[in-house]
């Protein structure tokens, strides 16, 4: 078990020595920045055996505390992912540097030469919840985006967190860049989160990646901007027309491939006019893997006597499953499709199997979610998928960044305006 002396910590004085080091990386030259990323890949390889023995700690505490497999399998665990964890970092070195671009320039008839420039956000806050390569993720964005992260993770992957943090700061230094720009609240009292929560003489932005509790007590509690991400009720909804092999495909994908995650499938939804045929094949298909079901009434009638299917209760359409759970309904046609996923999505990523292009273009548009799709997985709501390399969350908002938040989405802008001895009349 986790024996180590919990300090007091000071968050005013971190915030203090992240607004200061914010400074020096909004500053920092590309060059300069790259090669702390690369400085930190290379030390992520060279100390693999120490994260994952950190690691094995924890899932070691984890297990003891009966935790459940699929959790530590998608949340905790590094030992398949430290090399994807590292090409990651890797990626966002080729990636080109968003700080300092100028974006819609004009010249005003008065003579004037008005842009805007891109610039850091400049302390980002980020709370989440197990998932140690979070850490590596958010640190290597927002170094390259110019930003001082603060971070607070979940005390089950404390250990892992606090190697890798080690592991960061000290390659920050070696690079000449300041070892504040990554501090980490290593005290898992939960008033650290209440006290951070109201630290905007200091940090700019809340990024918290968790469940609904999470989300909704940063919202409630917050004096700083928050922006809500990690969070997926997320619908496919296969209508008349849909390629049934294609369609199982998907939703086995979206499902079964890491079901702990915000963007794995929750609901299936099937017009009516298919759903005798298609249900019993999704039941088939899925739980072979061990995936059970709920399922409303319509659904349920038409999938009698299968050990597998439970019915559907009051909230189960509004839950994140996390697990290989999945819940199945049948609808009219597109438009209860719609609404259903109006009434119980959260806007994460819904999609719709089809091979009508007027339904397909329908459902595109009227369907309000931060990823929508046609004919795919779900699962591709992903920063390293969409081709961002990683991301610090996926955003369930509107304002001021949707989806997937890699490096453009960690700037704002300011305007600059040039003159030649200008004067308003």
């Amino acid at each position: 078990m986790l024996n180590e002396t919990i300090t007091k910590l000071d968050l005013t004085d971190m915030g203090k020595r992240a607004k200061v080091a914010s400074y020096s990386l909004a500053k920092a030259k590309t060059d300069q920045k790259n090669a702390a990323l690369l400085a930190i890949a290379d030390a992520l390889e060279a100390n693999h055996e120490a994260i994952l023995a950190a690691n094995a700690l924890d899932i070691a505490d984890a297990r003891a505390n009966g935790v459940d497999e699929i959790w530590i399998r998608d949340r905790m665990d590094l030992s398949k992912r430290m090399p994807s964890v590292v090409a990651d970092v890797r990626k966002i070195i080729d990636l080109p540097d968003p700080v300092g671009i100028p974006f819609e320039a004009a010249m005003l008839e008065n003579g004037l030469k008005v842009s805007k420039r891109r610039t850091p956000l400049g302390v980002l806050g980020v709370i989440y919840e197990a998932r140690p390569q979070v850490t590596v993720d958010v640190a290597s964005l927002a170094l390259k985006s110019g930003n001082a992260v603060i971070l607070r993770g979940g005390k089950e992957v404390l250990r892992s967190n606090m190697e890798l943090v080690r592991i960061l700061s000290e390659a920050m230094v070696a690079t000449g860049l300041p070892a504040d720009a990554f501090q980490y609240i290593d005290n898992p009292d939960r008033q650290y989160v209440a006290d951070m929560l109201k630290m905007h003489q200091y940090i700019d932005v809340i990024i918290p990646r968790g469940g609904s509790n999470l989300h909704n007590y940063c919202r409630e509690n917050s004096t700083i901007p928050v922006i809500i991400g990690g969070m997926g009720v997320c619908h496919l909804y296969v209508d008349e027309s849909a390629d049934f092999d294609d369609a199982l495909a998907i939703i086995h994908n979206a499902k079964t491939q890491r079901p702990a995650v915000c963007n794995s499938l929750d609901t299936v939804l099937v017009n009516q006019k298919v759903a005798a045929e298609f249900l019993p094949r999704v039941v088939e298909h899925l739980a072979k893997d061990g995936v059970t079901f709920r399922a409303e009434p319509l659904a349920r009638g038409v999938l009698n006597g299968s050990s597998t299917v439970t019915d559907a209760g009051p909230d189960d359409f509004d839950t994140e499953w996390m697990a290989l759970i999945l819940g199945l309904k049948i609808v009219d046609n597109l438009d209860e499709a719609i609404d259903h996923i109006r009434a119980h999505s959260t806007q994460h990523s819904d999609g719709i199997l089809t091979q009508d292009m007027e339904n397909a273009n329908r459902f595109l548009d009227e369907v309000d979610s931060a990823a929508v799709f046609l004919n795919a997985s779900t699962r591709f709501n992903d920063g390293s998928a969409l081709g961002l390399g990683a991301e610090i969350a996926v955003s369930t908002q509107k304002l001021h960044a949707r989806g997937p938040m890699a490096l453009q989405e960690l700037t704002t802008y300011k305007w600059v305006v040039i003159g030649e001895g200008h004067i308003r009349k």
